[in-house]
């Protein structure tokens, strides 16, 4: 990661924070510095100043996903408005959408507030159907969206879309102003200036090893030190397998990326894509991709790695990187030949029912926020409100919300986890396959 990131290349020389040595106190303590660990961290200094806060970091500071996405801030919760929708009922799937319009605002207002420099812009979110299919798939889901009561989404014929972004494979899109596009990395350590900014106590390298949970409150031991903490918060996301209490939550599941060369003005002109906006598919195993701010293509998804046990060390796949580039020009055709310069690959942060959730573990002293799907960068920023708000067991309209405490279907132990990992990922690959084609008419 460290050689093949493009984020890690073009965000400033940094210098991790040293790690925990000897013994230390908090009132609160945060496994993980990412996104959610930082958001949190942030909010809780907001609300009580006097509160002593600590993160502990195994890396550094956007080693995990929160330094490896392709950096769109959207609306998605879960895979899909209609598999909320089916698992939770249609009340909770508006209330999910609504929660994530007011997650990609609060992005902007966060950047605004701490002015994080994150080559932050907002163009808007195309889904593009590229069989018949995946049009029925996509109208079908807009329509949800009209009978729920959201608004703001829209459907764009062939025609329109390809004025937009002009590929042969577009048959339509939905439409969506809410999206944004920012440099993940850069914006990641711009958290971190803030919640230190506000006295928070960041330890880079300190991986923690174990947790004693005690009347007094939690030990956690690492390497060189011991933190003591009256109340915690496990905020490893696609790392949680390996924390106690939490450990079957989820599941880490390894998603892939690659950039090309800078796009000259002659490559660009035959697809136009002015406005810059992010761009997904409606397949299972998603594409999505954008311009960096140099306009090169970013290029992410397709299939998944899913790793057995504990092992995270899945950041490279030579296969799906391959597939990723003869993806390229299938969808623009002027961009055959292209070079790549950067492949990478990270974990993104799975429970069994494709859906966040955030909750107490236990008693009120510990809480965890977990299963972005890979659509994390608004969710983890706005979730650590409703963390701050359960460390401060405050009752609040974010607490109420149907994802917060529910009830987590646990993932099997291996080497059945592993197993169902590959099956569910094996249908899903399937089904794409049959959808690519897809003889379904709109």
């Amino acid at each position: 990661m460290e050689l093949k990131s493009f984020w890690l290349q073009t965000a400033d020389p940094y210098t991790p924070n040293p790690p925990l040595t000897g013994e230390a106190r908090a009132d609160v303590a945060i496994i993980g510095g990412g996104f959610t660990g930082l958001s949190a961290a942030l909010h809780l200094k907001e609300a009580e100043p006097g509160l002593q806060v600590a993160v502990l970091e195994q890396a550094y500071i956007g080693y995990g996903a929160s330094g490896r996405n392709a950096g769109f801030a959207m609306t998605l919760f879960g895979l899909t408005l209609s598999l909320t929708a089916l698992r939770f009922g249609r009340q909770a799937a508006a209330e999910a959408h609504r929660y994530m319009e007011q997650a990609v605002d609060y992005v902007g207002e966060i950047i605004a507030r701490y002015s994080i420099a994150c080559d932050y812009e907002r163009p808007g979110f195309l889904r593009v159907a590229t069989s018949p299919a995946y049009v029925r798939r996509i109208r079908e889901e807009i329509e949800l969206a009209h009978r729920l009561g959201l608004t703001g989404i829209e459907w764009l014929d062939a025609r329109t879309v390809r004025e937009q972004v002009n590929s042969p494979r577009y048959l339509g899109a939905w439409w969506e102003p809410r999206c944004a596009l920012l440099h993940p990395l850069r914006y990641v350590r711009g958290l971190k200036r803030a919640a230190e900014g506000l006295g928070v106590h960041i330890y880079e390298h300190t991986p923690v090893q174990a947790i004693e949970r005690g009347p007094g409150g939690f030990r956690l031991r690492t390497p060189q030190g011991i933190l003591r903490a009256e109340k915690l918060v496990f905020a490893a996301n696609a790392y949680s397998h390996r924390l106690p209490f939490i450990r079957r939550k989820q599941v880490p599941a390894f998603t892939y990326i690659v950039v090309t060369e800078p796009l000259s003005p002659e490559r660009l002109a035959p697809i136009g894509w002015r406005n810059r906006q992010g761009i997904e598919d409606a397949r299972n195993l998603v594409h999505y991709y954008r311009l960096t701010p140099d306009n090169r293509l970013l290029m992410g998804g397709g299939d998944v790695g899913v790793p057995f046990g504990s092992r995270m060390d899945l950041d490279e796949n030579e296969r799906i990187f391959r597939e990723l580039e003869a993806y390229i020009p299938e969808v623009f055709p002027s961009l055959k030949g292209v070079r790549i310069e950067y492949r990478w690959g990270g974990p993104v942060s799975v429970t069994v029912d494709m859906a966040p959730a955030l909750g107490y573990v236990g008693d009120r002293r510990a809480v965890y926020a977990l299963g972005c799907i890979g659509h994390g960068v608004a969710l983890t920023t706005m979730n650590g409100q409703i963390v701050r708000d359960l460390i401060l067991e405050r009752r609040t309209s974010l607490t109420e919300l149907f994802f917060v405490n529910r009830r987590v279907i646990p993932w099997p132990p291996e080497p059945l986890r592993f197993a169902i990992g590959h099956l569910i990922r094996g249908y899903m690959r399937l089904e794409d396959r049959i959808l690519d084609r897809g003889p379904a008419s709109p």
